[in-house]
């Protein structure tokens, strides 16, 4: 029987007049592995606060079992900005000791990409006073991790990790012993990491077994069976089962909810978007041209980004772009920007933007644009317009979309000044939509987002008509609203990933196993002619459209299909033209794969 770590008897924490927690009885034991979800300011980072001890209680008794080594990784680090990042996190091992340490070589190459720190100037000895928020909460990880714990607590540990970096963090949790309690808005990451649930919603805590897609069917299961009037939540999560069930990308397992009964819930949901209708509608709104680019380089200073990139977005394109940090994919969302704000008179080093003369772009950066703080929420979505098409016959109020984003009536009236960073956020976006933007280029949206508005954003990106390239550490958020992958890999080109982010993550291991030292290579081909690469450029944007064309006859087919289950002999034509259309499919991307090796 496992061991018990830690128990809450029915605490309670009053913030103003508002209780986070009431009554709350938990515990946490060997081997459990806990995701913490639910609106940002309903307690969560309270919740973990309180289990950990850094918080007393005003109610109730939180009781940690005797000799329990417990590790905790907050929002704010306590690194001593004097120190080293070896005397951090290494401590007094010599360098015998730690690099013969499996685990620490491990950890070390996970976050930092070697054991030299290739990122930081002077590696280990690297003074952590001067050092970026991302790269000191990489290093207060890596020291809580390096620890020996039985219990360790997280509080949005993914922030600031690439795509790569997530991954591998949820590799190695799921190996580690200790017991996990972690807050985080990353549903795949909960998804590969956790075993039970809690999700906290005004004052209550609601536990469920299994990871992300276990909770998103038992809690739609248990709002229908409430009849709660919550109808509009309760449809979003039954439309994200549907996603889930349906065959999301990178599960490793299958959901461990009853099948039979996720098929009957989700039976008349269809599914999230409707590509050959948005298509449709993004080429009456935008044209045939929306941004071409033509042998353009890209730099930031002196640095060398992008080299001669052809490429192009197109009407009703949903492109995620992924690559390591400094690869340009900021960079190349300002470049296509510039060239867009200034109709065309701006252009980069080299080459040419070419932007269509009906593009209305919107672009979401990093940094949160201010306003002015004696502004209410609502007066500042007002202030960009009254009312807004969001497409598909979607029409809103400001006031409307303001409480589909999280902003209450009451809260409509609270002054910009006294925002949280994450209802920032939220208004940054909701400002973006009002001004029915045909193309939209989104800079890790889901910071500082929790789960319940990220599954808002998704819901209406769903019905969106227009051209959408996303850059984002959340592969969750990626694989839900994007059709293709398009990769940075730190070698000056952008290539399409037919396999998205799971050949990402092997593309970026085989790079790593690369700069092993290896034997000298053999003297270089001749390069080949610019006209041979510009032709084979032109073939493979050629090669990606017929994929997205067979995507979109599939999905028709499975329609078909569907529609006329009981004619068996129509569904066994179909059928067949489903197998021709994969067969073909198979060969573009293996033709695809084969060129690209050679641009």
């Amino acid at each position: 029987m496992a061991t018990n770590l830690v128990n809450l008897e029915a605490v309670g924490k009053v913030y103003g007049t508002r209780a986070l927690l009431d009554g709350i009885s938990l515990g946490v034991s060997e081997g459990d592995r806990i995701g913490v979800v639910g609106r940002n300011g309903d307690g969560k980072t309270t919740l973990i606060r309180v289990l950990a001890k850094l918080e007393s209680p005003d109610t109730g008794r939180v009781t940690h079992s005797g000799g329990t080594r417990l590790g905790v990784l907050t929002q704010h680090d306590s690194l001593d900005p004097a120190a080293t990042v070896r005397h951090e996190v290494i401590g007094d091992l010599a360098d015998h000791e730690w690099a013969g340490d499996a685990r620490i070589r491990d950890i070390l190459t996970g976050l930092f990409g070697g054991l030299d720190l290739p990122a930081f100037p002077e590696g280990l000895d690297t003074v952590i006073g001067p050092l970026s928020g991302g790269e000191r909460r990489r290093i207060a990880l890596a020291k809580l991790l390096i620890e020996e714990q039985d219990l360790i607590v997280l509080d949005e540990p993914t922030n600031h990790l690439d795509v790569e970096g997530i991954s591998w963090l949820a590799e190695h949790l799921r190996a580690r012993r200790s017991a996990l309690v972690v807050v985080t808005h990353d549903r795949w990451f909960l998804d590969q990491v956790c075993t039970r649930m809690w999700d906290v919603q005004r004052g209550a805590v609601h536990e469920y077994e299994g990871g992300y897609s276990d909770y998103v069917f038992a809690r739609a299961e248990r709002e229908r069976i409430a009849a709660t009037e919550e109808a509009k939540r309760q449809n979003l999560m039954r439309k994200e089962l549907a996603w889930l069930r349906r065959g999301a990308p990178a599960r490793t397992s299958k959901p461990r909810f009853r099948i039979e009964a996720a098929n009957e819930l989700i039976a008349d949901v269809p599914p999230p978007r409707d590509s050959a209708e948005l298509m449709k509608f993004a080429n009456s709104r935008l044209g045939k041209t929306v941004f071409d680019l033509e042998n353009v380089t890209v730099q930031a200073g002196p640095k060398l980004l992008l080299k001669h990139l052809t490429w192009q977005l197109g009407p009703g394109d949903r492109i995620g772009l992924v690559g390591v940090n400094g690869a340009g994919k900021t960079s190349l969302l300002r470049t296509m920007t510039e060239a867009a704000r200034t109709a065309g008179e701006a252009q980069p080093a080299a080459g040419r933007v070419t932007v269509g003369r009906t593009v209305k772009l919107a672009h979401l950066s990093q940094e949160v644009a201010e306003l002015d703080p004696t502004w209410r929420v609502l007066e500042a979505v007002e202030a960009v317009r009254s009312r807004v098409d969001l497409g598909k016959g979607r029409e809103m109020s400001a006031s409307q979309l303001c409480e589909k984003f999280g902003f209450a009536k009451e809260k409509q009236w609270t002054p910009v000044g006294d925002l949280s960073g994450g209802e920032r956020r939220r208004l940054q976006i909701l400002r973006l939509l009002m001004d029915e933007p045909n193309v939209l280029f989104l800079d890790e949206p889901t910071n500082d987002l929790d789960i319940e508005t990220l599954t808002q954003l998704e819901d209406l990106l769903d019905g969106w008509p227009g051209s959408l390239i996303v850059i984002s550490h959340d592969r969750y958020f990626i694989e839900r609203t994007t059709d293709r992958v398009f990769a940075l890999l730190g070698d000056a080109t952008l290539r399409m990933l037919p396999r998205g982010l799971d050949e990402y993550l092997e593309r970026r291991r085989q790079v790593a196993e690369a700069a092993a030292p290896a034997p000298a290579a053999p003297a270089a081909e001749k390069p080949k002619p610019a006209g041979d690469t510009r032709a084979a450029k032109k073939e493979l944007q050629r090669i990606e459209r017929r994929l997205d064309r067979i995507g979109d006859q599939e999905a028709k087919l499975h329609a078909q299909i569907a529609e006329d289950a009981t004619d068996f002999e129509r569904v066994a034509k179909l059928d067949a033209e489903l197998r021709e259309l994969a067969s073909e499919r198979d060969e573009l991307e293996m033709r695809w794969l084969e060129m690209a090796e050679d641009v």
